[in-house]
């Protein structure tokens, strides 16, 4: 069961992915990388209902405030990558991850955005 979970997030994923490669962010290099912390592999990422919804890696402390979104305008809607900067040092790692999201509005976007996702995919080698 887990292994269809992770094929279809991944799957989710190359979708969401896929769009943000149409448009890129209108940011120069010099401001991503001004940008805080590190841009973070997503395990899987859905935008729907208003949401932005990524699963990421973790140690088994990782916490929502530990991750912060930068949305940036691009084209006819906006990108979100997804930056880590408190980084999770436990030692109880979770194959799934975790989930976090964030609203529409707590992103500053208004209900039914257009919202593309440039952060990587962290594909689990794990089937079965």
């Amino acid at each position: 069961m887990r292994w269809i979970a992770a094929l279809t997030g991944a799957a989710l994923l190359a979708t969401v992915a896929g769009c943000a490669t149409q448009d890129r962010t209108s940011l120069a290099p010099e401001q991503i990388a001004a940008l805080p912390g590190q841009v973070e592999p997503v395990h899987a990422a859905a935008i729907t209902r208003d949401q932005a919804i990524f699963w990421v890696t973790s140690n088994g402390c990782t916490a929502k405030a530990d991750l912060r979104p930068v949305v940036a305008p691009s084209g006819e809607g906006s990108i979100i990558t997804l930056r880590r900067i408190k980084e999770d040092r436990c030692e109880q790692p979770q194959p799934d991850g975790v989930e976090v999201r964030w609203s529409f509005e707590e992103l500053g976007l208004l209900p039914g955005a257009r919202l593309s996702v440039e952060n990587p995919a962290q594909i689990s080698a794990k089937v079965g």
